[in-house]
């Protein structure tokens, strides 16, 4: 146990920054933030990279896109124009009209509050999938990772994995079970540890002993 916690404490200080971190979005139990959250799993839920995807989010919320009115009343032209300074390029015309039909799901369903959605479905997961994949663009997979982001904000989801959260752990010879990988982290570093897990899985940071660096390398070798 005491190795498994060297390896969580090494990954979270290496890798452990939700995508929403890295999209600027200080997450929190808020009408905007919650909107904006689903922006960015929009943007993630089409085959493009992670990081394009991060970039093209940045570049919508500093045009001003950051309420689900600001987006179902804004101009196509301008969305499209933040989508290309954040290299989102291949999915722009779809992408650009799934969000504005989001967006006025969100608006016309949920009063353009998220926490309505969360309401609705009682907090329990299966229930918030399925609400959550009636949002244009969003299907299993998106809807997984707004999930996996949330819960650092919605704690009565927490500890929530899922594959891919399971497939990291694994790698690293941790274990792959929500409730034994709550042990070994604390409150919202939850959804960092679950993050940086996916990151493993997906290829995004190495596993290998002989590429991975300093601290982390150290703790898997350990084992």
């Amino acid at each position: 146990m005491s190795d498994d916690r060297e390896v969580v404490r090494a990954l979270l200080d290496r890798y452990g920054q939700t995508y929403a971190q890295q999209a600027g979005i200080d997450l929190a139990d808020r009408p905007g933030p919650l909107y904006r959250l689903l922006v960015l799993t929009t943007l993630l839920s089409t085959r493009i990279r992670a990081n394009v995807a991060i970039a093209a989010a940045r570049e919508l919320f500093a045009a001003g896109f950051r309420s689900p009115q600001q987006m179902a009343e804004g101009n196509r032209r301008s969305v499209l124009a933040a989508l290309g300074r954040g290299h989102y390029r291949r999915y722009d015309e779809r992408t650009a009209t799934m969000l504005a039909e989001g967006a006025k799901l969100c608006l016309d369903r949920w009063h353009g509050d998220l926490r309505r959605l969360h309401d609705e479905a009682n907090g329990d997961p299966p229930a918030l999938r399925r609400l959550l994949m009636e949002f244009p663009g969003i299907g299993p997979t998106g809807a997984e990772i707004f999930l996996r982001e949330v819960q650092a904000v919605w704690p009565g989801l927490r500890p929530y994995t899922d594959r891919r959260v399971g497939t990291g752990a694994q790698r690293l010879g941790l274990p792959a079970s929500a409730d034994k990988l709550s042990g070994l982290t604390r409150g919202a570093d939850f959804a960092r540890l679950a993050s940086a897990l996916v990151r493993v899985s997906l290829g995004e940071q190495p596993i290998d002993d002989r590429e991975l660096s300093g601290d982390l390398a150290r703790a898997v070798a350990a084992r």
